[in-house]
């Protein structure tokens, strides 16, 4: 039988604030109504969540800090600056980093942070903290010393014996030379160079396939939202059937779903506020795909409605109904490191239940749009289509 997401989190790790440094800068709760888990220890459970294959098993945050952010493009980063807002989140419970090989300093961030946490927090601290990277390769050749060496300067950038997670990315399938790649990720693993090994914009077909050929993938992880729900129509029962499970981007679509962008006009120059991020202008194009701007605004309205029930913001709301769908473990919210904070935000999501009216409402609304995987296509095309 397949193992759902509700029955790998992990309860018996549940912790108060006062006996634990990783929750003793989480904010008091709000308590909201009946609909909502209102004890601290109901909520701590729902924070983590173990991703397994066989053996192999990670215990993670089921919200995640990306690091995408990093790259440029957001605002300029200040690596001390950033470190410290790190160790903040980190404090706070939010204690899983996501980044990748080509997100520009994050994974020299995350050694830097790494070693201030082995400095300056207790050993337990550190058991909570998680790296997750991702290796982009060019289509070439995938030889065992090339994949070696490239594992290898991410393990020295954060400063690791062992990547807690490998998620593995490749860009076009005609060439089949991603089956040899991470067959070599897996002779690493076997190793101890690399704890997990996982996916990331991999479509059904691939993932199958991958599964087929012995790969102990453990998630792969996508684009999912409320305006994308292409993981629902393919991906998810595959992950039912053998118990991968999905980590989430595009969650809050760069910041379109929440109350900045809400009853705005963006066809009236400088009227609203400006797509001045990478991420807003990918999840503007999405949202064209799907419907336009007036439908996204009705989708906010209802989403505001929903916040306001519950006493959270709109992200809040976004996040907790990805996390709600099948298979998903995850989900990321992009973080600006020393230049914005969401901490509190990210932690009312473990509150959070959306109750049945909450969800009717959404989905009144998100019915009127297009079907992103027939306009789109299945996961991570979106990557590969000409």
């Amino acid at each position: 039988m397949p193992v759902t997401v509700h029955s790998v989190i992990a309860t018996n790790l549940a912790t108060t604030a006062s006996s634990n440094w990783l929750y003793r800068n989480v904010s008091p709760r709000r308590i909201f109504s009946s609909s909502v888990k209102c004890s601290v220890e109901t909520a701590e459970a729902e924070r983590w969540v173990k991703l397994k294959n066989g053996n192999d098993s990670l215990e993670i945050c089921r919200v995640l800090n990306g690091m995408w952010q990093t790259s440029g493009g957001w605002g300029k980063i200040d690596r001390n600056d950033a470190v410290d807002a790190m160790l903040r989140y980190a404090d706070a419970g939010l204690s899983t980093f996501d980044m990748a090989d080509h997100y520009g300093p994050a994974e020299d961030l995350y050694g830097i942070f790494v070693n201030r946490v082995r400095r300056e927090r207790p050993p337990e601290y550190l058991e909570k903290i998680k790296g997750l990277t991702k290796w982009v390769p060019p289509p070439i050749k995938m030889t065992s010393s090339y994949v070696r060496q490239n594992i290898d300067i991410s393990r020295k950038r954060m400063d690791v014996a062992a990547l807690d997670m490998l998620q593995f990315h490749w860009w076009d399938y005609a060439n089949d030379g991603y089956l040899d790649a991470l067959k070599h990720l897996t002779d690493l693993k076997e190793e101890g160079k690399i704890k997990t090994i996982a996916l990331t914009n991999f479509d059904t077909e691939r993932l199958q396939k991958i599964l087929e050929n012995g790969i102990p993938v453990v998630s792969n992880q996508v684009q999912h939202s409320i305006v994308d729900m292409r993981p629902q129509q393919r991906m998810a029962q595959l992950c039912e059937l053998t118990g991968v499970k999905l980590i989430t981007y595009g969650t809050v679509m760069g910041g379109l779903l929440s109350e900045k962008f809400l009853d705005t006009n963006l066809t009236i120059p400088f009227a609203g506020p400006r797509l001045n991020t990478p991420s807003l202008q990918k999840y503007k194009r999405m949202v064209d795909a799907w419907g336009g701007w007036n439908l996204f605004q009705g989708l906010l309205r209802t989403m505001k409605t929903v916040a306001t029930k519950h006493g959270v913001s709109i992200p809040t709301v976004a996040v907790r109904y990805v996390l709600d769908q099948q298979g998903v473990a995850g989900s990321m919210i992009g973080v600006r490191l020393g230049l914005a904070e969401h901490i509190e935000d990210a932690n009312a999501i473990f509150s959070l239940v959306l109750d049945e009216e909450d969800v009717n409402s959404i989905q009144e609304v998100t019915k009127k749009g297009k079907d992103l995987l027939q306009v789109i296509g299945d996961c991570g095309d979106e990557y590969r289509r000409i």
